[in-house]
């Protein structure tokens, strides 16, 4: 331990951090992530275009600063943008409750094409594929079911026109063999039909293909209905084209698109042109109005112009798949078509919203590459602040829990240790204003959990200084002693909680980011607060007479806890407990599988608070009659919770984000929508598409494998290479443990869970390294025991410590189960079951592992016979007399020789 004038720098250091700390938790401000405050999040998977066949950082990078103009638009306050991954893009906008209008700004890719609809870049090829039942007139109406278009187009022959597609190759679409409604698509690969359906291709379903090509574009609103001969505004009667992929230019040759009013004072988009695409225009309108003209019979300009637009050709205005408008190129007015100097317009828009927000997307610009949306969420601000008050109550009640075990346990050291976690909780929420780190639910729980990391180096520590004041050492000696030997052990164990707080970062989700780097952080600050802080008090304090009392550190023999379990030789009971464990476990898993939440499979998860009581059929009578597919297989039920009305409803089904979100007005229009005070709405949404939930098991099943490896590395490293196999071993029995529980119990399998089990393995391994810190540090201590009783002797020396420890962690755990939000309550249900678990394979499986592997070596076979010999068997502990008689026999037998030391070969064979 360092001088007292050192101790009280660091004293010194220590005020000044906190003098800091108090000044950037009263001015910072805190980051508070969506499931705090209210917002909408969007993952999207970005798919290659024609242009970008291959996706790179570049077109990544274009992409998010794309996206992030469109944003900045839209109007949101700090929004959160990042990749994740190599091909996502995580988009957080904060109190946007809108889900609808984010995705209608931020999502399109804007790819904007213009074709001759009449005619093709062949005069005599019409770009629009004829209807079978109407050859001679292809222009006069669209298919009014997307399958006939789709089941026409299917039958053309491949063809890009000198690489004008928009494709890469083939558009796949799924239908319903009996409804011939569209299931999956139009993709580009095939096999992405099949994504919801585990990448099999579903009974009753059929795959159609258009070849490169063709194209099927959605018709624009207003066309006529054939059935009714009238005008239809409604976009179920807009129907669809077949055309020949044929543009004549696209969106990248235009400029400053505005929102406008045409003469009839309707909303429009104007645009100018490039130079090339002015030139393109002017062609191509002038072959349009020669078409036009040659078609009218001699003379019409002169003498009925107003019967011109009957005879005129369109020019089409496609944007991502659907025809905006087809203004009419009058031959009459343009017989040598448009030069496009003063620009053009796209018409036929529903409202001046829908032009303002198509002049900004084509103003910023189009996507390098397609935005698939895989996953949405939505929290209002009512369930947001609801989750807050409920992590930080947790907290709060776990901080004290632990506060209060420590100085009713450790008297003055829990005093010493609470002053630690004190300043720890300063100095952390201090950084997370300063990083700024963002708080999510996930990263309260991360927060939490690091209390008893912070707790467990202390309890390292004071258990080691209670254990030489036993000894006899004054306490100033105790204190050394303690910091120096425990610090190795400490470092060790908090080095595996860093490892895997970083593969969890590395590999995982979004929200499963916030707790990685949460403890990661907070484990670092608990290492500087727990030794140094605590020693500095305890160095200064040390020669005070008040403590010289060993009963008032905890430390008398009285209130020592002893321990004289044979843990080897019960072995076999232990190993007999696991095996039929992880056995009910695997029945159960093979006869009720995984509950998986919707983040490993497709689907959407709701909350709401309702203003009217409802009962369960009531709630799912009422989706029903909206119409919502996939309803009447949803798992609805009752959830209480405050700020949730009269009724708070959980639903959970497999909807597409389109059909989530058509439940809020549902319900809103059934039972009225409550919330706070104030009325607010209390509403939460969240939907996971197939892409995403896929990426987050193989995500998962990366980070535990990864996780699995590096462990082992660094504990061959650290120890010796035998103790990384039984360190495997326990860390599988408690990821086999605690997965067989959830199929037991049949609890939810969530990204928390994930989370959970990669922290049940760094504090499993906190476990496994104090026990097997001591056993090495025994082995040179014990030169003529056998390697069973150097373990049982170890074991008997640190069973208290491993207790306490798990102890502390139990408590921050318990304070999130019982006051957490579900999602806390989730986590805490995992990390207790693995908690446990970690505690018993540290003991009785991992410990015993290494005993029986280390007792073949040769050396500890000599010894184990020499101790038979002596005594006719081999005492659980090693005795004093037992190691004298044998250390008196070896020095006669072999003229005075050192004793057997693990390894030493010759010396065990001259022995024996």
């Amino acid at each position: 331990m360092g001088s007292r004038r050192f101790s009280t720098i660091v004293l010194a250091l220590v005020l000044l951090l906190l003098a800091g700390s108090a000044w950037a938790i009263k001015n910072k401000p805190t980051v508070l992530g969506l499931d705090l405050q209210g917002g909408t999040e969007l993952i999207y998977e970005a798919i290659p275009t024609p242009k970008n066949p291959e996706i790179d950082n570049d077109d990544m990078e274009r992409a998010i600063e794309i996206v992030r103009n469109r944003v900045d638009a839209f109007g949101v306050a700090e929004p959160e943008i990042a990749q994740v991954g190599a091909t996502q893009i995580s988009i957080a906008l904060p109190n946007v409750d809108n889900a609808d209008d984010a995705i209608a700004q931020v999502g399109h890719t804007a790819q904007l094409y213009f074709y001759d609809f009449e005619g093709g870049p062949e005069d005599d090829v019409s770009n629009v594929i004829p209807r079978d039942e109407d050859v001679q007139n292809p222009g006069s109406r669209p298919y009014m079911r997307l399958w006939d278009a789709v089941q026409d187009a299917s039958k053309r022959e491949p063809e890009c026109y000198q690489n004008l597609c928009t494709t890469n190759g083939p558009t796949y679409y799924l239908f319903n063999k009996q409804t011939l409604e569209l299931m999956a698509g139009p993709t580009e690969r095939r096999e992405d039909l099949f994504l919801e359906w585990d990448g099999e291709q579903p009974e009753n379903s059929v795959v159609k293909e258009v070849p490169q090509g063709t194209v099927v574009v959605r018709a624009e609103p207003g066309t006529d209905n054939p059935e009714t001969e009238e005008v239809d505004e409604s976009d179920s009667a807009r129907g669809w084209f077949v055309l020949r992929d044929r543009p004549e230019l696209s969106g990248d040759e235009i400029r400053n698109p505005e929102q406008n009013y045409d003469q009839f004072n309707q909303p429009v988009v104007t645009f100018e042109f490039t130079d090339e695409g002015r030139e393109a225009f002017k062609r191509v309108t002038e072959r349009i109005a020669m078409r036009g003209a040659s078609d009218a019979p001699p003379g019409l300009c002169a003498t009925a112009p107003d019967q011109a637009p009957g005879y005129s050709g369109t020019f089409a205005v496609v944007l991502d798949g659907e025809i905006q408008s087809r203004p009419i190129i009058d031959f009459c007015e343009n017989p040598r078509g448009i030069d496009g100097r003063t620009g053009a317009q796209i018409s036929g828009l529903d409202s001046l919203k829908e032009a303002q927000d198509l002049a900004t997307v084509l103003r910023i610009g189009a996507l390098p590459v397609k935005l698939q949306l895989i996953s949405e969420s939505q929290v209002s601000a009512t369930l947001g602040q609801q989750a807050l008050d409920e992590g930080l109550v947790a907290g709060l009640v776990g901080l004290a829990l632990v506060l209060i075990f420590l100085v009713v346990y450790y008297r003055f050291l829990g005093v010493v240790a609470g002053l630690g976690l004190l300043v720890y909780a300063l100095y952390f929420l201090a950084l997370i204003k300063v990083i700024p780190i963002t708080m999510t639910l996930p990263g309260i729980a991360g927060t939490i959990l690091t209390i008893g990391v912070a707790a467990d180096s202390n309890i390292v520590i004071f258990e080691r200084i209670k254990e030489e004041v036993r000894k006899g050492r004054s306490l100033i000696s105790a204190i050394a002693v303690g910091y120096r030997r425990g610090i190795a052990t400490i470092l060790d164990a908090n080095v595996i909680i860093l490892i895997t707080s970083f593969i969890l970062f590395v590999l995982a989700t979004a929200g499963v980011k916030g707790f990685a780097f949460t403890l990661g952080v907070g484990t670092v600050v608990a290492l500087f607060t727990a030794v140094l802080f605590t020693q500095a008090i305890l160095a200064v304090l040390g020669r005070s007479k008040f403590l010289r009392s060993p009963r008032f550190l905890g430390a008398s023999e009285e209130q020592k806890i002893r321990w004289n379990i044979d843990f080897t030789g019960a072995s076999k009971w232990f190993f007999s407990i696991s095996g039929v464990i992880l056995l009910v476990g695997a029945i159960a898993f093979a006869t009720k599988q995984f509950n998986l939440g919707i983040d490993f499979e497709s689907g959407s998860r709701i909350t709401a608070g309702l203003a009217e009581e409802a009962t369960v059929e009531e709630v799912r009578d009422a989706l029903m009659d909206a119409g919502i597919p996939g309803i009447d297989s949803a798992k609805i039920q009752i959830v209480e919770g405050e700020g949730l009305g009269e009724t708070g409803v959980q639903i959970q089904a497999p909807l597409d984000p389109d059909q989530a979100a058509e439940v809020r007005p549902a319900l809103e229009e059934a039972f009225g929508l409550a919330g706070a005070e104030g009325g607010e709405e209390a509403y939460e949404s969240t939907t996971v598409g197939p892409t995403f939930g896929a990426q987050i098991a193989k995500s998962a099943g990366w980070a535990i494998g990864f996780a699995l490896l590096v462990i082992c590395i660094y504990v061959a490293i650290r120890f010796e290479a035998k103790y990384a196999v039984p360190v495997l071993i326990a860390l599988i029995h408690d990821i086999l443990l605690t997965m067989g529980v959830y199929a037991l119990v049949d609890r939810e399998v969530t990204s928390a869970t994930v989370a959970a089990l990669l922290t049940i393995l760094g504090l499993s391994m906190y476990d496994t390294i104090i026990v097997f810190d001591r056993i090495r540090e025994n082995v040179p201590r014990m030169p003529r025991a056998a390697f069973s009783q150097i373990v049982n002797r170890s074991m008997s020396e640190i069973l208290t410590r491993t207790i306490i420890t798990g102890l502390s962690t139990v408590f921050v755990l318990a304070a999130l189960l019982v006051f957490g939000g579900e999602t806390l309550r989730d986590f805490a249900f995992a990390m207790l079951i693995g908690t446990a678990s970690g505690f018993y394979s540290s003991i009785f499986i991992a410990t015993p592992v290494l005993t029986h592997w280390k007792e073949r070596e040769h050396a500890y076979r000599v010894r184990r016979a020499q101790i038979e010999e002596a005594m006719g068997y081999v005492p659980v502990f090693p005795e004093d007399n037992v190691v004298a008689k044998l250390e008196d026999e070896e020095g006669a037998s072999a003229g005075g020789r050192g004793p057997v030391e693990p390894g030493d070969g010759g010396a065990a064979s001259e022995a024996a």
